[in-house]
This record gives structure tokens, sequence and C-alpha cells, in this order.
């Protein structure tokens, strides 16, 4: 026993702490804390400087990140504002997330991960008011506790399937030193489903790189998760040399965006599935697609039943929560690509729909969205851990959704009381500079038309500041 107390202590004279001026969504908060998985491409996406070395021989990981965001907009036009609109007038708002990661190498095939969190802090209008809203670390509930949580516990198992093995890169959600390269992954326990789907070397990285839900993830992709963005459940991932294929059997909250999860698999349970192909579209260059597929059972409401039951007297106004308990279905699928164009340079573009006629429920309100952008590294410029980018985002709505938010509805994101539709479009672009060591500092802003689908609201200028620091 001794022997394991020396080694826990070393490991954590060696620990890495980090702190942030980033995105964590309390909902969506530590699903893109870093960029965990092989990228594929690498413009701009290798790992972040650190104050002191991570440790690669032993069998302990402990490491920690504190990140705020600092967000403001100026005045803008709004002819009418409802219950859950962006406010009109200048504000301001900060988040944060402090993060403890630690794990144990039990064997030479399994580890145990276990991820401690606080977040605090707020996002402009408490994170209300824009479908894609411009902080993925912006706490959405914010009457949540500020107490630190559990944000994942997690058991991951690697069977090889070949005796040829890779160097691995060692981080919170994996600290085995190598890897088979044909194997099979399974994880059970608490997690963020975006740790493992729909990820994105240029434009998943929300501390290093792009801040809004919309541009860092696919918006319509309804995916399993609380109030905080994690879940419970189960993912198993093949994965060979060039392609991948991963399976996740996950628990949905009781209500929309709640913080309590549905145990009872015959109330609520949500199946995701993706398929990764490592193929470059340009000769000489890596490049990554992945097809994502995914199923939500819960009671989720229907947004034409909603309706119709106001037109017919039965509710003051539309609401999609007043039916009686009944488990629906939500589907849809994404497309996700990146592309390295030259040694400095990668493009992504992603593309995501839902069938829009049932409730949004976990993610944001968007039934459709198409997303583009570049990154950069610094090398260009004798910046080597300098990184660049901008995105161009488009988001959607159903009909159905449309004469519900039309109609006086309010969704757990947005509704203004009134609706002139139009599409919410949204461009940002950063920059990162590392400053010293796991310094970094990153200006970002967003410019967003038609904030929640509403013509008679806005533009909106949100001008951001980020720090990261990596020890």
């Amino acid at each position: 026993m001794n022997r394991w107390i020396r080694k826990l202590v070393a490991a954590a004279q060696w620990a890495s702490f980090s702190i942030g001026f980033c995105n964590t969504a309390s909902a969506q908060l530590a699903h893109s804390v870093e960029s965990f998985r092989d990228p594929g491409v690498a413009a701009g996406a290798e790992a972040s400087e650190v104050m002191l070395p991570h440790l690669r021989d032993e069998r302990f990981w402990i490491s920690g990140q504190t990140n705020f965001i600092f967000q403001a907009h100026p005045g803008f036009y709004a002819k009418y504002t409802g219950a859950n609109s962006l406010v009109p007038n200048y504000e301001k708002a900060t988040s944060r997330v402090m993060t403890l990661y630690t794990g144990v190498q039990l064997n030479n095939s399994t580890e145990v991960l276990v991820h401690v969190e606080e977040a605090g802090g707020n996002g402009l209008s408490t994170a209300l008011g824009i479908a894609g809203f411009s902080n993925l670390d912006a706490v959405r509930n914010p009457t949540l506790s500020a107490s630190p949580y559990i944000a994942r516990v997690m058991v991951h198992k690697v069977f090889a399937l070949s005796g040829e093995r890779k160097e691995n890169d060692r981080g919170p959600m994996s600290i085995f030193p190598e890897v088979p390269v044909r194997r099979l992954e399974l994880r059970a326990g608490k997690y963020g489903t975006a740790d493992f789907f729909d990820q994105n070397s240029v434009g998943s990285d929300s501390h290093m790189q792009f801040m809004n839900w919309s541009t860092a993830q696919n918006g319509a992709y309804d995916y399993a998760a609380d109030t905080r963005g994690y879940t419970w459940g189960a993912i198993a991932e093949y994965q060979d040399r060039r392609w991948a294929l991963r399976f996740g059997e996950s628990l949905m909250p009781q209500v929309a965006n709640g913080l309590n999860m549905e145990w009872n698999l015959r109330k609520a349970h949500a199946e995701n599935l993706e398929y990764e192909f490592r193929q470059g579209f340009l000769p000489k260059r890596q490049g990554t697609i992945r097809l994502l597929g995914f199923l939500n059972h819960a009671n989720m409401g229907v947004y034409r039943d909603a309706v119709g039951a106001y037109l017919s007297g039965q509710t003051t106004k539309p609401d999609i929560t007043a039916h009686p308990f009944k488990t629906t279905a939500k589907y849809g699928l994404g497309i996700n690509m990146e592309q390295s164009l030259t040694r400095n340079l990668a493009a992504y573009a992603r593309y995501g729909w839902n069938d829009g006629k049932t409730e949004s429920y976990a993610y944001t309100e968007i039934d459709s969205t198409v997303s583009t952008g570049i990154g950069a590294s610094g090398d260009r410029w004798r910046r080597t851990k300098d990184r660049a980018g901008m995105a161009f985002t488009s988001n959607a709505i159903s009909s159905d959704h449309q004469k519900y938010l039309a109609n006086g509805g309010l969704g757990f994101i947005i509704g203004d009381g009134a609706l002139r539709y139009g599409r919410e479009n949204i461009f940002e672009t950063y920059y990162t500079a590392h400053l010293w060591r796991g310094i970094f500092v990153a200006p970002d802003l967003q410019y967003v038309s038609n904030p929640a689908y509403n013509r008679d609201r806005g533009p909106v200028l949100i001008p951001g500041l980020r720090l990261h620091v990596d020890l």
C-alpha cells in the first residue's frame, strides 16, 4: 500500500493545472474541454503547452483546469422582447469552470477516470435568446449550486485485436501510454456524449478554438445530456487503421434541459451511432469524414399538438410541456468533415438535421444547421503555438417549430413572444495567442443576425475574451 501511496504522491507533484477564459456551458460545458481524441487533421490542433511536464509512464493521472470567458454586447434593435429573449440593452457576463482530472491504470487494458468540476458565473441573458448561443461554457440554469460535482466517472476497457501497438496521446480521457492499432474499446459510467461523438479537430475545442454552441458542435445534434452536459451510459468503439465505428446507449433527462436523469429505460433512452473514415479529399493531405445518426426516446412534446391545443382554446398559449406522460421519439443525422489544406491550414464543415417535430430536449433549439470554417496554426508567421480561425454557421427550425414560437410558445432556450422567421446566421472569428509556457489569451468576435430566428430583432455583435493556462 505504501508503494501505491508513494506513486500517487509523485504523480500529484507533477500534476498539471490549467486556467482559461474558455467555453463551458453547464449544459454543454466540459464536452469539448480539450481535443482529447486523435484529430486526424493537425492544423492548429496540437496539444497545448503546459507549465509543468505531464507524466508519461505512471499509472496515475492528476491534472486540472479553470476556465473563464468574458462576453458583452452593445444595445441592438428589438421590435419586442419576450421571456426567453436576448436582452436588447448593453450587458456583459463572465463564466467559469474548474475541473480536476484524475485517473488510474489498473492494468495494461483497464483504467478508471474520475473528473470533478465546479461551474459558476453566467452567460449573456442567462444563456437565453440565441439558438446558437455565444458561449459554450455558459450555465443555462443559473439556480444550480456552485458546489463541486462529479462530471465524469467511467471505466475504460481496451481489447487488443492486433499485436501492433502505437503511442497514445495521454490525457484526461485516456492515460494508456500505448494502445493496439486495431482494438475494441468499452466505456461505462458518466460522461459527455460529445466527448466521443461529433468531434472535429478544427471546430470542437472550445478552450482553444470557437466558442459558439453551433460552431463548436452540431447544433441539430440533440444528444443525451443533463443541464451540465453529462449523461450515464455505455459506449462501444472499434478502431482500425483508417476507420472507426462507435455506438452509445445513454440516459435522457426527465424533463427538457433537466438535471435529473430518467433511469427507467422503458420511459427514456438514447442511441448514438457514428462511422469515421480517415481519408483526405486532397492528394497527400489528411482528412476525416464522420457520419452520425441519433435516436432519442423521452417524454417530449410535439410542436403541432401544442399549437393545436392553443388554437382550440385548451391552453392560453402554446405549451410544449402541457401533455400527459408519453414517450416520443426524436431522430437526426450529422455529417462532419475536416480536411488539411496546407501544413498550417485546415478546413471543416458540418451539416446537422433532426425531424423538428418533437420538442428540443437536451442541447438547443436547432432543427437543421450548416457550418463551415478554417483553422490555422501560427507556424506561418513564426508563432508556432498560436492558432486562429473563422467560421460561418446558419441555423434553422421546422415549420411546426416556427408556428409554435410565432404563437407565443417558449422553449428552454428561445421564445420572443412572436416571430417573423429568418435563418439564424452566425459569423465567428478568434485568435488564440500563446503568451508564455501554458498561458494563452484569445479575443473572439461573433456577429449574429436574426437571433432566435427573428427578423424583428438584431443583428447582435458579441465581442469576447478568453484566457487559458495549462500548468
